[in-house]
């Protein structure tokens, strides 16, 4: 197969790349005189389109008990009360804070990409004042960032019981 010439676009972009490297002791410097002419206005490199945004919104922090928005009155009355049963239930119970998140991370990144809607997470009442170590660092965990786009709501299931926790998962669109 016969060696490839280069185009003269070709000739001066490794021209203007070449000037910025710095060459080895001994070795000859590139000089700007011979970057070829140019033999043509070339057009600006297209901006990327405007409909694609930069980066996105960062989604409000999930407060268990809070209607979050994006969610109907009537899907929320539904997941407050109850009624909105919970398919899959994942039970921190006797787990240690770091393993305990590493299953709930698993655990919710499992049943978002089965498309589950409700699932509940069992954290246990602790027997301190403010509750166990994973009840008070549940609420962290759910608004971290690997975490915090896979949860549209959270809430108690009932009221007596501060030691479950519903969440209601994010569609896959």
């Amino acid at each position: 197969m016969p060696p490839r010439s280069l185009s003269e676009s070709d000739k001066r972009e490794w021209a203007k790349f070449a000037l910025l490297i710095k060459p080895l002791p001994g070795k000859p410097t590139f000089r700007a005189a011979d970057l070829p002419a140019p033999a043509s206005v070339l057009p600006p490199w297209p901006k990327p389109p405007s409909a694609i945004p930069a980066a996105r919104a960062k989604p409000a922090a999930v407060a268990i008990g809070g209607q979050p928005a994006g969610v109907d009155k009537a899907t929320w009355q539904r997941f407050r009360s109850g009624k909105l049963l919970a398919v899959r239930r994942l039970d921190l119970h006797g787990m240690t804070a770091q393993h305990a998140f590493h299953a709930l991370s698993a655990f919710l990144r499992t049943a978002h990409a089965e498309q589950q809607r409700c699932v509940e997470v069992i954290t246990g009442r602790g027997s301190g004042e403010s509750g166990g170590v994973i009840r008070r660092e549940f609420a962290l965990w759910l608004n971290l960032p690997d975490i915090r786009p896979l949860v549209l709501a959270a809430t108690h299931p009932h009221p007596a019981n501060p030691g479950s926790v519903r969440l209601l998962l994010r569609r896959i669109r």
